[in-house]
């Protein structure tokens, strides 16, 4: 009987920690939209994670080494192009802000990979809530409710609780994925939630539109439509598909309808025509965006070791804007390639997460998706350090992790003809 007693307790002892781990997730993640301070609370609450995790014990599926491998050639490559920098603090710090967020990403991946659709539930769950409350302040700051636009929306552009209104745009598109999936599947049943999931798209999709990055915007479509696309794919049945296609276009009927009450307000049409022009002043000329990058890509090519971290502004006097010619410039061939090799192979993963069944598919949908938009911004801004990328990148490497586990054991158990619905 005692060694009954004795064997039962470190059972309930790992419950319960398990439980703190994953309450600790949750709490670090709806902390994930303050970043207008540094170090944040998100950074703090990290350091308690990692630390935490540690005691929890370190289980490490193999495919995340596929993901483990190219982070880490890309900081030895950032190590050899900061040598003849190494005095350079901006230097110094830009790179420990690319380990550090490395790092983070990798622990995210291997947590993920244990009791993953309990943390990925929360994880999204944690993440909508910092969604909406960043929502609101950008949208109180940029109608300067209390004085509050000098603090949230500078220049015109909500930008919330962050330093940069095209990182509030862009954070939003993850929150307003889920509640979009979960009208297009049918997850919501009740009138009143239905009614909540459309204001609350409506409140993400005004804070977005608010911060008047084109990047954003054009994320948000397009991330629409591939969500859209891979419910239809993925729903077997004849009704399901004619009840999506109803949701999808009330949803675009009444965001449209929404851009165009916002259009109505003078101030909002003002910016709005400034900042729809394709033709901005910065983009333009040798000497614009889209020059230096030009310019730049015959000089990275005679620099095998790049030009240092963060030393691309000494050349142009302004960042890359552009996150796969940043990591040839701050980390050489090494890291630029590295880089290429990451977006690839979790493109290729996560369309597959998306595709395939098994009870990890929908929120492979929602992760992904919104990871692949800022894959696609990449060519015109840098997320390198967009904490919330590291983020999703993790959550989808642990959800591969796990869709790997199920699948052996899943062919282990029945014939491998067997056609399996979505468990999700």
């Amino acid at each position: 009987m005692a060694y009954e007693q004795a064997a039962q307790a470190p059972a309930h002892l790992v419950f319960r920690y398990s439980s703190f781990v994953n309450a600790l997730i949750a709490l670090t993640v709806s902390f994930g939209s303050f970043t207008f301070i540094e170090p944040s609370p998100y950074d703090l609450l990290m350091l308690l994670l990692w630390i935490s995790w540690v005691f929890s014990g370190v289980h490490i599926h193999r495919s995340v080494f596929a993901y483990i491998f190219p982070l880490m050639f890309i900081m030895i490559g950032g190590f050899i192009s900061l040598i003849p920098f190494f005095g350079d603090p901006d230097s110094q710090l830009h790179l420990f802000y690319t380990v550090y967020l490395s790092i983070s990403g990798i622990i995210f991946a291997i947590m993920f990979g244990e009791d993953t659709l309990r943390r990925s539930d929360l994880c999204i769950r944690a993440y909508l809530a910092s969604c909406v409350l960043a929502a609101v302040v950008g949208i109180i700051g940029w109608f300067d409710v209390g004085g509050t636009a000098q603090y949230f929306a500078p220049a015109q552009r909500a930008m919330g609780p962050f330093k940069d209104p095209n990182v509030f745009g862009s954070y939003l598109v993850a929150g307003y994925l889920f509640l979009l999936q979960r009208l297009l599947r049918g997850d919501t049943k009740r009138l009143i939630g239905w009614l909540l999931s459309i204001a609350t798209i409506l409140l993400l999709a005004c804070g977005t539109f608010l911060s008047f990055s084109r990047g954003s915007w054009g994320a948000l479509a397009l991330a629409t439509i591939l969500m859209s696309g891979l419910v239809f794919y993925t729903t077997d049945d004849a009704r399901g598909r004619r009840r999506l296609i109803v949701i999808f276009s009330i949803v675009i009927a009444i965001v449209v309808a929404g851009v165009f009450v916002a259009l109505s307000v003078e101030s909002i049409r003002d910016v709005f025509s400034t900042r729809a022009s394709l033709n901005q002043e910065y983009d333009l000329g040798e000497t614009g965006r889209f020059g230096n990058q030009a310019r730049s890509i015959p000089m990275l090519l005679d620099r095998p070791t790049g030009m240092g971290p963060l030393q691309f502004r000494t050349f142009f006097e302004l960042d890359p804007h552009n996150s796969y010619i940043a990591n040839f410039a701050d980390n050489g061939w090494l890291g630029g390639l590295s880089f290429i090799f990451l977006v690839g192979v979790t493109s290729f993963v996560g369309f597959r997460l998306c595709l395939s069944a098994s009870p990890y598919r929908a929120n492979a949908q929602v992760f992904f998706v919104a990871l692949l938009m800022y894959f696609v911004q990449a060519f015109q801004i840098d997320i390198d350090h967009w904490r919330f990328v590291h983020l999703l990148l993790g959550v989808v490497w642990g959800l591969e992790a796990s869709r790997q586990k199920w699948s052996d054991a899943h062919s282990a158990r029945i014939a491998p003809t067997h056609r399996e619905s979505d468990a999700a």
